[in-house]
């Protein structure tokens, strides 16, 4: 069992009569919650016997299995269905986290928990592990290079699985299991290159018109199956943010991979050594820093929060925002090991067309060296690991002076 920057929050959230832990397959979600809740009974609905009972007498499978302390289901895409039985038993009992559900499904879980236990359901993602858990369980030598390639996918260090054996078998598994039964036999091939292709567009305006006809498939069909990505926890989109100033702002979002080890995998870039000549490099260090941003925000229970600003011309971009309401932090990625002065050009520009000061901007790069510039704040990769928790607790210090 690996330290998990979750599991804090997780436990809070069990004041919610459910409590649901979403993520992608094999990110640790049983791990986690059978570690958090000890006690609590533990049923995988992935067990066909156990699915049977769930699916033909949701009441009997309840009471069955009822005891003092709660129930784990896991797996709850297989029987959804249960949401409803779910309802009326907390309705009627009021136990906070009793029911706990895992499940890799979001688009499966997601709608029944809308549908029926909306109010009562406390939600949280547990993606693969962050670069500050590879850090705090001594997982990693600390070579970016390797971090990049090796992902952090928790079996691969539980078990000493290299990336080139792991990651195939994973994106076997996840076609079988996960998309089987949303694509047609005769697309799953189709559907493995649309993936391959994604990968080899991370970091960029995702055109959905140039991927469909690079893929031999429909626009709809392209809209399908990155849905389907977005759900599974594969992929995510980086939105343009909205504050325009008055100027004409790209639209299209940015693709992006959660872990830049199924990345490379999809990629073809066999080794830590073929990612540091590969020309994908830069977009995959940029997909590095953003997926961690992504992931504290999900560590702190905090509904992620990121985008990025281009103006229509594709002169002036920000690679990074990460707005907090009142307060907007524009932060730049640089793959190189040195920061040159133009590095700052997009950061100067939406500083000066936002009106504000630099002190909140950050410039991001693959080294170690901390610089306090009249331009803004530049952190080495490693320190970027912690970003999020040092803005809030600026940002509390400013409210509060005594907490300093």
């Amino acid at each position: 069992m690996f330290s998990r920057e979750l599991a804090g929050t997780l436990k809070k959230y069990a004041k919610f009569p459910v409590v649901a832990l979403l993520g992608p397959r094999q990110s640790g979600k049983t791990t986690l919650v059978q570690n958090v809740f000890q006690k609590h009974k533990f049923l995988s609905l992935d067990n066909e016997m156990t699915q049977i009972f769930a699916l033909e007498d949701p009441e009997g499978f309840l009471s069955t299995n009822e005891n003092e302390h709660g129930i784990i289901l896991d797996e709850f895409q297989y029987a959804p269905k249960l949401t409803t039985y779910i309802k009326l038993e907390a309705d009627k009992k009021k136990r906070p986290g009793y029911f706990i559900l895992t499940g890799s499904q979001n688009f499966l879980v997601n709608k029944a928990i809308t549908e029926s236990l909306a109010g009562r359901v406390g939600i949280l993602n547990l993606l693969p592990l962050s670069n500050k858990e590879l850090f705090e369980n001594k997982l990693t030598s600390g070579a970016l290079n390797e971090m990049m390639f090796y992902g952090g996918y928790p079996r691969i260090y539980a078990e000493n699985i290299l990336p080139t054996e792991f990651y195939p078998s994973y994106i076997l598994s996840y076609i079988q299991r996960d998309v089987g039964q949303f694509i047609t036999p005769k697309n799953i091939a189709t559907f493995r290159r649309f993936v391959q292709l994604c990968a080899g567009r991370i970091g960029q305006l995702c055109n959905v018109h140039a991927l469909a006809a690079e893929t031999g498939i429909s626009s709809p069909t392209a809209k399908e199956w990155l849905s389907i990505l977005e759900a599974s926890y594969v992929l995510f989109f980086l939105e343009p943010h909205f504050q325009n100033f008055n100027k004409r702002l790209v639209k299209t979002p940015k693709l992006y991979f959660f872990d830049t080890g199924l990345a490379c995998s999809l990629l073809r870039i066999d080794s830590p050594e073929a990612l540091s000549n590969s020309h994908f490099q830069g977009a995959v260090f940029e997909s590095f820093i953003i997926s961690d941003l992504y992931k504290q925000q999900c560590n702190e229970g905090l509904r992620p929060s990121l985008y990025f600003w281009r103006d229509s011309g594709g002169a002036h971009e920000v690679d990074c925002i990460l707005d907090q309401g009142d307060q907007c932090y524009p932060i730049e990625i640089k793959a190189g090991k040195s920061v040159a002065s133009d590095s700052f050009r997009g950061l100067d520009y939406w500083n000066k067309l936002a009106n504000v000061k630099p002190q909140n901007s950050y410039l991001i790069y693959a080294n170690d060296e901390k610089q306090l510039r009249k331009q803004g704040k530049v952190i080495g990769w490693k320190e970027s690991s912690s970003l999020l928790r040092s803005i809030i607790s600026e940002k509390n210090e400013s409210i509060n002076p005594r907490l300093k």
